[in-house]
């Protein structure tokens, strides 16, 4: 996604630096930019688990990420990271790389894990919403203000 070491979003001065989104692939960091509402740097995993096709975790960035947020190596960030979004797909395989992920991350003092809400989409009719999208739109509920 880019020539240096950090993407032009990452190398951002005015980004939040306690705050990393996960992602599989470049074009998601462009999709989420697309939003206007995460103000904090990325990681791109490079893919997501998928045993059946041959994909472990070492074919992954995931070291890269526990190196990122152990603060060691190249990729450590100077400051200490708060939050890991975790925004895979709403798949299979990104649920795996999610559920992998959290199992990782949980042992990390401090560190708040959290995963992209999934529901209904606007402008969609809940009579055409499959069991799992009403539940998890159900189970991921919010107060309204």
């Amino acid at each position: 996604m880019s020539e240096g070491e950090r993407c032009r979003y990452c190398a951002d001065a005015r980004r939040d630096p306690t705050l990393v989104c996960v992602v599989e692939e470049p074009k998601d960091v462009l999709a989420v930019e697309r939003t206007r509402e995460f103000r904090g740097r990325y990681h791109v995993l490079g893919g997501a688990l998928d045993p059946l096709a041959g994909v472990g975790p070492d074919a992954l960035r995931i070291r890269e990420l526990l190196a990122r947020l152990g603060g060691t190596g190249p990729a450590a960030d100077e400051t200490e990271i708060a939050e890991v979004i975790i925004a895979t797909d709403p798949n299979t395989e990104g649920e795996a790389t999610a559920t992998y992920l959290v199992r990782l991350l949980r042992d990390f003092p401090g560190l708040s894990v959290t995963r992209l809400a999934s529901g209904l989409p606007m402008g969609g009719d809940l009579e055409f919403a499959d069991e799992l999208t009403l539940g998890r739109a159900l189970s991921g509920r919010r107060a309204l203000s």
